[in-house]
């Protein structure tokens, strides 16, 4: 199908030859401005991918609606949209950004599973001059909303390309992890790395001080399969790592903790990260593992002010709706609500395993012991924070509880975490029968 400078029909990527619906809007007519034929060939391909059960792939460069043909662009563009959110949680749906995005087609941008942007990508809804006009701050298009912006400070960016062509090639790479509809499972791959591979690496992992620093994607790639990974947002809310790898062949969503940025806290963007990757995964059915080492919630007036609460909520929401496989590994520390939102047994996770090194409690010993005896002097605090810590900083007291199924050896996680989803393939939950949920967008 072609309208204007619009494309739309069933193509093959690059180098993995996967087969998607490919819609192309290039600058050719007015900077890629959409007139209603252009938006009608968008919710055309749309309505394609939906009928034929494949990935919806669009390469998109536009200017906006198109002025020349007035209101009527504008109802075109809601139809694309509307058709486009069609294909949500059905088939996957993948963006790549390569010249401007502006008003109603940026909005697009968010409303696609995949976001892959270019160096010369820009997307905004109101542009500088509105925003000088507003504000009277003088902006460039690519510092209000070039790729850099949209990596590291709206996450709109999951992945990054250098052009159209390499865009096309790292949504192969994404789609690879992802079954071509929801109604069936993501494709495995062959792999010679043995499932109980043993990774003894780990033991030395965690640094002897407890506030030390390491990154998890270190642990990530010990337990994936050939170490290889596929991390989405990568320079947004960096305390949280979100990754797609495969473990025993099989794809796995991965949420994780990284102690290297903010000691691993969870804040706003964080929450929404998360919230977002787990719906995303649940959405294709793909497992998830979740690995934890937080100790908490960032704390702050402004974090407050601003929603942490609703926002903290979307976390809980999105892995309370989730119905794939979930496992969730302690690595460190495990504290209060932070504890909770991470994927707890509480929020009725498959399996909970933890290492030795685990720490499930409601806070740290020295805040516990700073809250329970404030007016000891400073030398038997120090020995309470040591019994507090004997006694209760031990994945152990978790188990007994019922609160940890499993506490594992470090070098014997591959298997654990492998052995766990192998036990949870046949996993099935009955949705619960209603409209939807009134979640904390």
């Amino acid at each position: 199908m072609a309208s204007g400078a619009t494309t739309a029909g069933l193509a093959r990527l690059p180098v993995t030859g996967r087969r998607v619906v490919l819609v192309h809007v290039s600058s050719g007519q007015r900077r890629g401005a959409l007139s209603v034929s252009d938006s009608d060939t968008i919710a055309a391909g749309a309505r394609m991918a939906l009928d034929q059960r494949l990935p919806f792939v669009m390469v998109l460069t536009s200017s906006g609606a198109d002025v020349f043909e007035g209101v009527a662009s504008l109802d075109g563009w809601g139809r694309a949209a509307r058709a486009m959110y069609s294909c949500s949680g059905i088939v996957p749906t993948v963006i790549v950004a390569y010249g401007l995005a502006l008003s109603g087609p940026a909005l697009l941008l968010g409303m696609a599973d995949v976001v892959v942007m270019t160096p010369e990508a820009v997307a905004y809804v109101s542009g500088p001059t509105a925003v000088a006009a507003m504000t009277g701050l003088q902006l460039t298009p690519a510092e209000l909303g070039g790729q850099r912006v949209h990596a590291r400070s709206t996450g709109v960016a999951a992945l990054l390309a250098d052009n159209a062509d390499h865009g096309l090639e790292v949504a192969a790479a994404a789609l690879d992890y992802l079954p071509d509809h929801a109604d069936e499972e993501p494709p495995a791959w062959p792999t010679d790395d043995p499932f109980d591979r043993a990774t003894p690496s780990l033991r030395d992992l965690l640094p002897s001080s407890a506030s030390g620093s390491y990154d998890v994607r270190t642990a990530v790639s010990a337990v994936a399969d050939d170490a290889e990974f596929l991390e989405f947002r990568a320079a947004w809310a960096p305390q949280l790592c979100t990754l797609l790898c495969r473990i025993d062949g099989h794809p796995v969503g991965v949420v994780a903790n990284q102690p290297q940025s903010m000691a691993g806290t969870l804040d706003i963007s964080a929450s929404q990260k998360g919230a977002r990757f787990v719906a995303f995964c649940d959405s294709f059915n793909v497992p998830l593992l979740t690995l934890v080492d937080t100790p908490g919630f960032m704390p702050g007036k402004d974090l407050e002010w601003r929603g942490m609460i609703r926002h903290g909520a979307q976390l809980v929401f999105a892995y309370a709706e989730a119905t794939v496989p979930r496992v969730c590994l302690i690595l460190r520390k495990a504290f209060g609500g932070a504890y909770i939102v991470m994927d707890s047994k509480g929020m009725a996770n498959d399996l909970c395993l933890a290492w030795p090194s685990a720490q499930v409690a409601v806070m740290g010993a020295q805040g516990a012991v700073q809250i329970l005896h404030r007016r000891e002097d400073a030398s038997t605090q120090a020995r309470l924070v040591e019994e507090y810590e004997e006694t209760y900083l031990n994945p152990y007291v978790a188990a007994a509880r019922g609160f940890v199924d499993q506490v594992v050896d470090p070098a014997e996680t591959r298997k654990a975490v492998a052995s766990a989803f192998r036990m949870l393939a046949t996993k099935r939950e009955r949705i619960v029968a209603r409209k939807h949920a009134n979640s904390p967008l």
